[in-house]
């Protein structure tokens, strides 16, 4: 990393006391790179957490800001936490540094900012890790949820799969996982700038921040050696977040899989209008390819050309195919329902089989 550039991260905190020195030994004790800043945003904290701080901050390797805050109840989540904690960190970290956000009772892998970098280096604007459930909370989960959670990951790698075939993204090559996890985000200042900063939202901040990234085309990149360890437990600090999806899934199983996967043959269609949509777009407008492929995308999404015509030339791709996609009613999310899940991966599997009979001919 070029000296001039300062490494920053921001993170949410809520009553860590107990978790808090063990997320910043993790990040104090880095192999290959060492972070510049750290901004600690307490969010109607009641326990001993600033104590805990305030012990060990003299011995960090890096400078350390905390703002300790007592926001209104309904605003007094992790979303207003990392926005804020974020935008304080952009200040000390300049037009030219990096922003880095994790959790209060995350730790981050000994060689966390190391890779995330060589991830930026390598021409990423943003990266996405992976957070593991630490070994020794897992062992306190069920089975049956660690087995919900493998089965649903193992289909969520079968739909990125499909989408890195039919549109692959030379910034984010296979292997990559599928996570846009709060406890493990690099992001460039001027990207996160551009993307307009976390949402204050009070679920699904971290989501919400990817979505934006991708509207206006920044190169993020899934790493799968990018990894922090997060906890496990199923009391957790945040309503909605992992722990209550925990703690809910112990007394009854959801009906439902998580909410950003479908049907294996609405994905297929998804991957092949993003496609033909990046094609359109490289088309000169006037030729007659570039009317036909837009006619036929419009078949595709059940929307009038005229319409297609007017939202596919946005400034940004990414803006584009989210006008685009919002506005298909092919396209509309619906939930897959866990019963049926062993049915839409058989799909999935049939179609990348297909996917990979047809590449193999078009190598011959």
């Amino acid at each position: 990393m070029s000296p001039a550039r300062s490494l920053v991260a921001a993170i949410p905190v809520r009553n860590e006391a107990e978790r808090i020195g063990h997320c910043l030994h993790a990040l104090a004790t880095q192999q290959g790179a060492c972070l510049t800043h750290a901004v600690l945003l307490l969010n109607n904290c009641t326990d001993a957490t600033a104590d805990r701080v305030r012990d060990v901050a003299a011995y960090l390797p890096f400078s350390l800001s905390l703002i300790e805050r007592t926001y209104p109840l309904p605003i007094a989540h992790a979303g207003t936490a990392r926005c804020e904690a974020m935008e304080e960190a952009a200040t000390v970290a300049g037009p030219d540094g990096i922003l880095m956000t994790t959790d209060a009772d995350s730790m981050v892998a000994p060689d966390w900012l190391a890779r995330n970098l060589a991830a930026l280096d390598a021409g990423a604007d943003a990266v996405c890790g992976r957070a593991l459930i630490d070994p020794a909370d897992a062992l306190l989960i069920p089975d049956s949820l660690h087995a919900d959670d493998r089965a649903e990951m193992a289909y969520a790698t079968l739909l990125d799969r499909i989408h890195d075939l039919i549109d692959p993204d030379p910034h984010d090559p296979w292997p990559r996982h599928t996570e846009h996890s709060g406890a493990s985000i690099a992001v460039r200042v001027g990207a996160w700038r551009q993307a307009g900063g976390i949402p204050p939202l009070p679920l699904g901040e971290d989501r919400g921040f990817l979505a934006a990234l991708r509207r206006m085309d920044a190169a993020i990149r899934h790493a799968p050696d990018v990894t922090v360890r997060v906890s496990g437990r199923t009391v957790g600090r945040a309503r909605g977040g992992m722990a209550d999806t925990m703690a809910r899934r112990v007394i009854r199983q959801d009906e439902m899989l998580d909410d950003s996967l479908e049907a294996a043959g609405t994905c297929l269609l998804r991957a092949q209008a993003r496609a033909s949509l990046r094609r359109v777009r490289a088309l000169p407008q006037s030729g007659r390819q570039h009317h036909e492929t837009a006619r036929s995308l419009a078949r595709r999404l059940d929307l009038p050309l005229s319409r297609v015509l007017e939202m596919m030339h946005a400034r940004f791709f990414g803006m584009a195919w989210s006008q685009l996609e919002t506005a298909s009613p092919p396209l509309q999310r619906r939930p897959v329902r866990r019963a049926e899940l062993d049915m839409h991966a058989r799909q999935a599997e049939q179609i990348l089989r297909h996917l990979h009979v047809s590449r193999s001919a078009t190598c011959v």
